[in-house]
């Protein structure tokens, strides 16, 4: 439809409703005489009659009345859709996907957002599990996680936990038969239980470091899993050493189910961070995950 088609219709369904063209024009912001003769050039156009008009009223005719019965109502959607979208400058609504490591999606995430997602109905959060440091941006993510030096410098982040440490642990029955290691380098000597990673295939490194020392150190084992969760249920179960954020042992090791090694040689690293592309991208509902996850100390 053209446009001055489009705006003589809806000049005439408001006439119609109206049942005044002066009523109609004032409503419009427009003078009754081109009120009328945009009513008059759509009927020229469709070449039919759509309003009989005397001195005192207007009333419509066959041909106006199936007009205004037709279009009427698909405008007053237009209005609530308009109406609606307006509302979101105020209403928090819609879909945030994360993209996020399982310990995060775990230890933060969920801990936090589920507290504040029931005064919140309209908006729907989608966490996704992946190791695969994801680019945000070409898989439609709104957010991802990782850790604070992991984030790319154009990327707005949101510090969302604390400092972490990593643990070394071991199940009593896995150390009645070995001895505990008193460092990184006697690690080649006991069946550690690894993280593979999806990028490049490759194995999560032991990352340890003391009093400034730092190394990588490459180790093997038995068993090789893809996420945590895996790999302390196979520490607890005795089949090796699980090195994994202490948050997920801290328990274990208090009832002593695990017996923690390396301790220290597990220093604070930085914690976890939201990122996002931009702030003027944002939506409501995005901020409002944003103020959720916020790390406060």
């Amino acid at each position: 439809m053209a446009l001055k088609t489009f705006n003589d219709v809806l000049a005439f369904v408001h006439v119609v409703r109206e049942g005044s063209f002066t009523r109609a024009s004032a409503l419009l912001g427009v003078s009754p005489s081109a009120l009328s003769h945009a009513v008059r050039g759509l009927e020229t156009r469709l070449g039919v009659r759509l309003l009989t008009r005397t001195t005192r009223n207007i009333a419509t005719t066959e041909a106006g009345e199936r007009l205004f019965n037709g279009v009427a109502p698909r405008f007053e959607e237009i209005d609530a859709e308009v109406a609606a979208v307006k509302e979101l400058r105020d209403k928090p609504v819609g879909t945030v996907r994360i993209t996020s490591a399982e310990h995060p999606a775990t230890s933060v995430l969920w801990p936090k957002l589920s507290k504040v997602m029931a005064d919140y109905p309209d908006i729907n959060v989608e966490i996704t599990i992946d190791y695969a440091m994801a680019d945000i941006v070409s898989q439609r993510f709104d957010a991802g996680v990782r850790a604070g030096d992991q984030v790319a410098k154009d990327m707005i982040a949101v510090r969302i936990s604390p400092d972490l440490r990593m643990a070394v642990a071991g199940s009593p029955e896995y150390f009645a038969t070995r001895s505990r290691p008193r460092s990184p380098h006697e690690l080649h000597e006991h069946n550690c239980i690894r993280l593979r990673l999806p990028t490049h295939g490759g194995f999560l490194p032991w990352d340890l470091d003391k009093n400034g020392q730092e190394a990588k150190f490459p180790v093997s084992g038995q068993w090789v899993f893809n996420n945590s969760s895996s790999i302390v249920r196979a520490a607890l179960a005795g089949y090796g050493l699980a090195y994994v954020p202490e948050d997920m042992v801290l328990e274990h090791i208090a009832a002593g189910r695990l017996i923690r090694v390396l301790n220290d040689w597990c220093s604070p690293y930085t914690g976890y961070h939201l990122y996002y592309p931009s702030r003027r991208q944002s939506s409501g509902a995005l901020a409002v995950v944003v103020d959720a996850l916020r790390h406060r100390a």
